[in-house]
């Protein structure tokens, strides 16, 4: 048995702990508008750096604004080792999903990334990702040539890609250098296994966001059935079992797990303490095809 390393560098300058914290929930019902416990969220933001936690990540688009603001009243000024990633690319024109769309436009992405900066309270972003490689108003790398420009100009400090293919990864690599990735990918869904490999071949960070799901198509109970017998090996908790698995899983993984709860933010970040065997860790692996 063993314990994965306890920190990871972003960009080759930045060096957090192996889990981060995902502050998308602290919004309204379907990520729209303020969290209803606005005093909570604070107070939750602030435990979340008092338990060693230094890596947060949020969008323009969660809320939208109201994350990203919500977090500077509760930190700012900000302690020196911590690292905010935020995102834009996303605009979402109301309530439901069905409003949210990706845009390419420079002008948009300049803009998305300086209001960020500002809401944020940084002359810098620490990292920012391109939120989706989905716009079709732009080509693909004139979106990543403007976020090259903005880093040259010093708004962003490293880039990032969420929600992109592997092809859209390579190719963005022949621009810039890309510090981290962002996808969906858990112990019951393995869709961004080709960016897991892919930033592993770069050095690039791979940010895996739901990393405690154990949904699997419709059939999360045949991933907990199969989970159980390492959880109480170790006398810990399904979930607790599939986040110290991105631990173990390869090296470069940050995960980002998201809660309103102090209780289970202890218990997300005790999970980096479960020392999982090799075996244990290639069962979880083989649950699922990664093609």
């Amino acid at each position: 048995m063993s314990t994965p390393t306890s920190t990871i560098t972003i960009g080759g300058d930045l060096t957090v702990g192996r889990i981060g914290f995902g502050a998308m929930r602290l919004t309204g019902d379907q990520v729209w508008g303020d969290y209803s416990d606005h005093d909570g969220g604070i107070a939750l933001l602030r435990a979340v750096v008092d338990a060693g936690v230094t890596f947060i990540d949020t969008a323009d688009v969660y809320g939208p604004h109201s994350n990203e603001l919500l977090i500077r009243q509760a930190l700012h000024p900000y302690p020196e080792n911590l690292v905010i990633a935020t995102k834009g690319g996303f605009v979402r024109g109301g309530y439901d999903y069905s409003t949210l769309d990706a845009v390419g436009n420079p002008n948009y992405l300049r803009q998305s990334a300086h209001m960020s900066a500002r809401r944020l309270g940084v002359d810098s972003i620490d990292l920012y990702y391109l939120h989706s490689g989905q716009a079709t108003d732009v080509p693909f790398e004139e979106q990543i040539a403007t976020l090259a420009a903005l880093k040259e100009e010093g708004v962003i400090r490293h880039i990032g890609l969420s929600n992109v293919t592997r092809e859209q990864f390579d190719l963005a690599q022949t621009i810039t250098p890309i510090a981290a990735a962002t996808a969906l990918y858990n112990a019951g869904i393995r869709r961004g296994v080709d960016l897991l490999r892919a930033t592993g071949t770069t050095g690039a960070v791979f940010s895996p966001w739901h990393p405690m799901s154990i949904a699997d198509g419709g059939e999360p109970d045949r991933i907990t059935a199969d989970l159980e017998p390492i959880a109480r090996n170790h006398g810990v908790t399904v979930q607790q079992v599939a986040l110290a698995w991105h631990l173990h899983r390869a090296p470069h993984t940050l995960p980002i797990p998201g809660t309103t709860s102090l209780e289970h933010l202890r218990s997300n970040l005790a999970a980096a303490e479960i020392p999982l065997s090799r075996d244990e860790v290639a069962t979880i692996t083989a649950l699922l095809p990664e093609r």
